[in-house]
């Protein structure tokens, strides 16, 4: 009698099946770049879920956030190998080859994590040795919100011993990056406490939204008092 097939199994199967020939003709024509906001939006609803301590709605984000990963595992998959297709197993191969050489102190016998900061430094002179990386700026995605950019250059700066001045100008622009990249040289996390901040006070505007609603008077017409 044969084992029952794995969850993730079975979900890479569905996704196989939608974008077969009979299966679903709008997951058959997407494409990785089609797809790229999907995977911007369900990110977000994940981390937002995160900031709620919901766990119940992790686990339904964390979902969709791994159907976006079989999705563009099973676009790859239809494109021939020699001209660099590749299937989920091989995206599941290099992660556990990347996570084993990114901890030699765990898998080969090297020489003893102190820290998570000492963890860090390894994880990046590794990650630099592997990609031949010299830059401050190389392997940053310069996609990412404009916050968390700032913040990550000020970080990759303070990391590689870089000092240069930020902009100086007066713009909101400007002075916005010069807190976020400062801020993210300090070890700091500028675009989650922005957002924190921003959060608090949407739910200020909400409850003096209600507030004002219920304090308005009731106005009634000359002709609803006539009658």
């Amino acid at each position: 009698m044969s084992s029952p097939e794995s969850p993730l199994r079975q979900a890479v199967e569905v996704m196989d099946r939608l974008r077969s020939p009979g299966g679903c003709p709008w997951d058959a024509e997407q494409t990785h770049a089609s797809l790229g906001r999907y995977l911007v939006e369900e990110t977000y609803e994940l981390l937002q879920a995160i900031e709620d301590e919901d766990e119940v709605a992790i686990r339904e984000e964390l979902g969709d956030v791994l159907l976006q990963v079989l999705f563009h595992a099973r676009i790859a998959a239809e494109r021939d190998r020699a001209l660099g297709g590749f299937d989920v197993d091989d995206v599941a191969a290099d992660l556990v080859d990347k996570l084993i050489r990114r901890h030699p102190h765990v898998f080969a016998g090297a020489e003893p994590i102190q820290d998570a900061a000492d963890q860090q430094v390894r994880w990046d002179e590794l990650k630099k040795a592997e990609h031949g990386r010299s830059s401050v700026v190389s392997g940053v995605a310069l996609g990412q919100p404009a916050v968390a950019l700032a913040a990550k250059l000020g970080a990759r700066a303070a990391r590689f011993g870089v000092e240069i001045d930020p902009p100086t100008g007066d713009s909101p622009a400007e002075q916005i990056f010069r807190i976020a990249y400062a801020a993210g040289a300090a070890g700091g996390d500028p675009e989650s406490e922005l957002r924190a901040v921003a959060k608090a006070h949407a739910a200020r505007l909400a409850d003096t939204e209600t507030a004002a609603a219920d304090q308005a008077p009731v106005t009634v017409s000359p002709h609803h008092v006539a009658r």
